[in-house]
C-alpha cells in the first residue's frame, strides 16, 4: 500500500484510502529514522538534530494524520516540534530557525479536499524526493513492526513561531509608506491564515498597504475553486475583483501557499517566467553579477534580460529539488519556475509564497508604482504556446522523431537537460521543450517564437508528432 502514496517528490493520495492514520504512523517512523540518520551522517550531533519540525494545513483530516505522523516519529526515537497549522514555507523556515534535523508538512498542496499528503525536508530544509531520501523513508516505513508503537523515547513539543516568521518575511518587504491596493485570493487555503498573521488584517503590518481579501476562510477544509492558480479558470474571480476594486494587481496563492500567480491591473494573467525576469533585474541592482536560476521552460526573455542586467542566467531542470540544488551550488540570489515557485538566497534557497509577495510589493514600489501591465509588457515580447499535453504510448519514440526532424538543421541546438529542448531561435525564431510526464503516458510541450505566425507554423508541424492533444 505504501507504494500507492509515495510519489517522485512527496507523499500524496486520497484519504482515508489509501492514505490513513496507520500509514501516517509508518511514514512518521520512516521519516524519523531517515532524518536522524541523515543528520548523524553529516556529523550533526547537537540536541536539535534529534528534533523534527511538523506542521499541517487546513484540511479536515490533516490534524489526525499529523497526530499519527508525530507518534511514528517519536516511536523512532526522534522528537517533534509541532508548529501547528501553517503554510509549507513556514516549516522550511522553522527547520532553519531552530536548526533541526528536518521537517514534515502534512498537506496535499493544490489537490482537491479528499487528498492529503506530506512534504519532507531534511537539514537546512533541503527537499527530500525519490532520489534524495524518499526511497529510504519508504523502506524504513515498510520495515517497521506494529509492536514498535509506544516504545520510542521521543517527545512532542508545541511551539508558536509566528512572531519570528513574520519578522523574517517582512524583512524582505521594502514597501512601507507607499499606497498599494492588492487583491489576494487565498484559495480557501493556508494563505488565509498566513497573510493576516504576517501582513496584518487588511495589510495593517505594512504601512500604506491595503489588502482586499478573497476566499480567506479555511475553517471548513473545502475550496470555492480548485486551489491551483496555474489553471486560468481558477483566477476568474480574482480578475473580476481586481477590476471592480481598481486594485494595483492581484495575487492568487495555491493551497499550501508555497507558490503564487499574479494578475495585472487590467486583470490579465502575468506569466511566472516574465515575473522571474522582472524580479531578477530588481535583485541584480543590489546583487551585481549574481546568478539567477530559472526553469528551462521559461521565455528567452529571461536569459536575455538577466544578461542585460549583468547577471548570470542558469537554466534548471523543472522541480524544487533541482532548483534548490542549483541555487545552493551556484550561490544564486533568486530563482523562479513557471509553476509559481520563487526561490530566495535569503530564505535558505527555499521557495516561499509569503516572501514572493513581500518582494513583489518592494519591486513594484521601487519601480515607481507604474502599472504592472507596463512593467511586464517589455518582457512579454515573444509569443508562447503555454504548456500543451499530448497523449502517446511511445514517449521515447516521439522524442526521437522530434530530434530527427528538427535537431539537425543549420543553427539548431539540442540538449536533454530535462526532456528534449530544440533551440532554433537564432536562425528561425523559435524553440521548444518537450518533457515526459513521470506518472502518465503524456508529453508536455512548451513552444516560443518571435512572432505569432512562426508560433502557429511550428505548432502545426510539431503537434502531430507528439500524439493526441489532451485538455490540461
Amino acid at each position: 500500500m505504501l507504494g500507492k502514496v509515495f510519489k517522485a517528490y512527496d507523499i500524496r493520495a486520497t484519504y482515508p484510502d489509501p492514505l490513513n492514520e496507520p500509514m501516517a504512523w509508518q511514514i512518521g517512523y520512516g521519516c524519523g529514522v531517515f532524518l536522524l540518520g541523515d543528520a548523524a551522517a553529516a556529523g550533526e550531533s547537537t540536541p536539535m538534530m534529534k528534533q523534527v519540525v511538523v506542521g499541517h494545513d487546513m484540511r479536515t483530516h490533516s490534524p489526525k494524520l499529523r497526530d499519527a505522523l508525530c507518534k511514528g516519529i517519536t516511536d523512532s526515537h526522534a522528537s517533534v516540534i509541532d508548529v501547528g497549522m501553517v503554510d509549507t514555507p513556514f516549516v522550511y523556515f522553522a527547520i532553519n530557525h531552530l536548526d533541526c534535523a528536518g521537517g514534515v508538512q502534512v498537506t496535499a498542496s493544490h489537490n482537491p479536499p479528499q487528498y492529503n499528503g506530506m512534504k519532507v525536508s531534511k537539514r537546512k530544509a533541503k527537499p527530500v524526493g525519490e532520489s534524495t531520501g524518499l526511497g529510504e523513508v519508504r523502506k524504513h516505513a515498510a520495515m517497521v513492526e506494529a509492536n514498535a508503537k509506544g516504545k520510542g523515547r521521543g517527545r512532542v513539543e508545541k511551539r508558536d513561531l509566528w512572531d519570528a516568521y513574520r519578522e523574517h518575511v517582512l524583512s524582505f518587504c521594502k514597501a512601507q509608506g507607499k499606497k498599494i491596493k492588492v487583491v489576494i485570493d487565498a484559495s480557501n487555503g493556508m494563505a488565509g491564515t498566513m497573510v493576516p498573521k504576517v501582513f496584518g488584517k487588511g495589510g495593517a503590518n505594512v504601512k500604506g498597504l491595503q489588502i482586499v481579501e478573497l476566499y480567506f476562510d479555511n475553517s471548513k477544509g473545502v475550496f470555492v475553486h480548485e486551489p491551483n492558480p496555474l489553471v486560468a479558470a481558477n483566477l476568474k474571480d480574482l480578475q473580476a475583483k481586481v477590476l471592480s476594486e481598481k486594485a494595483d494587481f492581484g495575487i492568487c496563492f495555491d493551497g499550501d501557499a508555497d507558490r503564487l500567480m499574479v494578475v495585472d491591473e487590467q486583470g490579465k494573467i502575468v506569466g511566472c517566467d516574465h515575473l522571474t525576469a522582472w524580479l531578477a533585474a530588481w535583485f541584480l541592482k543590489t546583487h551585481k553579477g549574481s546568478t539567477i536560476v530559472y526553469d528551462l521552460r521559461s521565455s528567452k526573455a529571461v536569459e536575455e534580460d538577466v544578461n542585460k542586467a549583468g547577471g548570470r542566467p542558469l537554466r534548471s531542470r523543472v522541480g524544487h529539488v533541482f532548483m534548490k540544488a542549483n541555487m545552493a551550488e551556484h550561490h544564486a540570489v533568486f530563482g523562479g519556475e513557471l509553476s509559481g515557485h520563487f526561490y530566495f538566497a535569503g530564505n535558505f534557497n527555499a521557495d516561499s509564497g509569503a516572501i514572493a509577495l513581500s518582494v513583489l510589493l518592494s519591486a513594484w514600489v521601487e519601480c515607481g508604482c507604474k502599472p504592472m501591465s507596463k512593467l511586464i509588457a517589455p518582457i512579454a515580447r515573444y509569443k508562447q504556446s503555454g504548456e500543451i499535453n499530448f497523449e502517446v504510448e511511445d514517449k521515447d519514440g516521439a522524442l526521437a522523431r522530434l530530434k530527427e526532424a528538427f535537431g539537425s538543421g543549420p543553427g539548431a541546438k539540442v540538449d536533454e537537460l530535462d526532456g528534449v529542448t530544440i533551440d532554433c531561435f537564432a536562425k528561425e525564431g523559435w524553440w521548444c521543450n518537450v518533457r515526459k510526464s513521470n506518472t502518465e503516458p503524456l508529453l508536455r510541450l512548451n513552444l516560443e517564437a518571435r512572432d505569432e505566425k512562426t508560433l502557429q507554423k511550428m505548432l502545426h508541424k510539431i503537434a502531430p508528432m507528439l500524439g493526441k492533444q489532451v485538455a490540461h
